[in-house]
């Protein structure tokens, strides 16, 4: 029997975020005899590069039991911190040396993209993808950061992957874009799992005492990207017209603790329920009423795919691309009018009958036990026709 041949992600970390749990999607579909998937991950601030899960330091996070259970690894990379340039190359080109196995080394962290890929090629990878996932950056010098050291990306990939146009163009840009450089591939999703069931529906809210509430909800991390402040401005409005009405948030991050400062100034601390990082995320999306996304930015956002999956009647970002609606139950508005006209429009189309999308979804491309199939054909072949 051949080897399997290994596939490198490199990621930021591989806790319960969007991109990672779009290549954990698309891990758990490879015939693993065949494609094996590793991750290169950054922690820490030495310069060694490990090869344990907690090697610098660094705590296990989300998916670490779920990849290794599977047969994968977990390296460890410094975080890279502008200043620590030279220190973070050295452990790249450190790391590449040692590690000469990788078929494919699949960057999805772009902010360093340029810095890794380049030299994984010289060190004999071969093939290199830049795989872009967001359309945005954060403010200030992180996000100036970003920009620059992005710079020239795609010249120094053989491939550019873009979850959308969007996100295509703002990591690529749009004359890289125009010529037809960048691969568009939609975040898919296990579709199956997310696909709405009346009887798990009425289990869920019955287990959670919220059989006779207005449920919405939102799945991301507590970060400026998802606008949490005026999320909460919007149900604190829903809630004027209907105050059986409960509110969701399932994530964590750095600013949950504000957030729940900002439930309490508004009233509304005891409707909202900050839930954290849920493994069984398809449960509550069946217990959803509506599904609320009001980011700066997204690249295409797999939680609003989930929520097609489950029937959701959605209301969205009209930052958010266009893309990412698979079905009817997407309306974007606009996050610089006032929190109320989102209310408005959320109470207005409140009642409406939930249905099974699960063909919709898959004919719009966003089912991963297609996608699997065309991701297997290019990691052993470089074929990107079957994405």
């Amino acid at each position: 029997m051949e080897k399997a041949i290994h596939v490198l992600h490199v990621l930021g970390g591989v806790g319960l975020g969007g991109a990672e749990s779009r290549i954990m999607d698309l891990y758990r579909q490879m015939d693993r005899e065949r494609i094996q998937f590793d991750f290169l991950v950054h922690a820490g601030s030495g310069s060694d590069a490990g090869e344990e899960p907690q090697a610098g330091g660094r705590k296990p996070e989300f998916y670490d039991e779920e990849i290794l259970s599977m047969g994968g690894h977990i390296y460890v990379l410094p975080k890279f911190k502008v200043y620590n340039y030279f220190s973070y190359k050295k452990a790249v080109r450190r790391f590449f040396e040692r590690h000469r196995e990788f078929r494919v080394v699949q960057g999805h962290m772009t902010s360093t993209a340029g810095i890794y890929l380049p030299i994984a090629k010289k060190a004999g990878a071969p093939v290199t993808v830049a795989h872009a996932r967001n359309a945005g950056v954060v403010k200030g010098l992180k996000g100036i950061a970003t920009r620059f050291f992005r710079q020239g990306l795609a010249g120094k990939a053989d491939y550019c992957f873009a979850c959308s146009t969007l996100a295509g163009q703002d990591v690529f840009g749009r004359d890289v874009m125009k010529a037809g450089r960048v691969k568009v591939i939609y975040n898919a999703i296990d579709v199956a799992r997310f696909t709405y069931d009346e009887k798990k529906r009425e289990e869920a809210r019955k287990q959670l005492c919220i059989s006779e509430k207005l449920v919405l909800g939102h799945v991301g991390r507590f970060e400026y990207q998802k606008n949490h402040p005026y999320l909460l401005e919007i149900f604190a409005e829903v809630c004027k017209e209907r105050p059986d009405a409960v509110l969701f948030l399932l994530g964590e991050g750095e600013n949950r603790p504000a957030m729940e400062e900002r439930c309490r100034q508004l009233g509304i601390d005891d409707k909202v329920r900050f839930l954290g990082n849920c493994r069984d995320t398809d449960r509550y999306y069946q217990a959803f009423d509506i599904f609320l996304l009001p980011s700066f930015f997204e690249g295409l956002p797999g939680v609003l795919v989930e929520a097609q999956a489950a029937g959701l009647r959605c209301f969205v970002s009209d930052t958010v691309t266009r893309e990412a609606k698979a079905t009817d139950l997407v309306t974007y508005l606009s996050i610089e009018k006032p929190a109320v006209s989102w209310a408005k429009e959320i109470l207005g189309r409140a009642d409406y009958e939930r249905r099974n999308t699960a063909q919709e979804l898959t004919a719009a491309g966003f089912n991963v036990y297609t996608q699997a199939g065309g991701y297997s054909l290019f990691y052993e072949k470089g074929d990107v026709s079957g994405l």
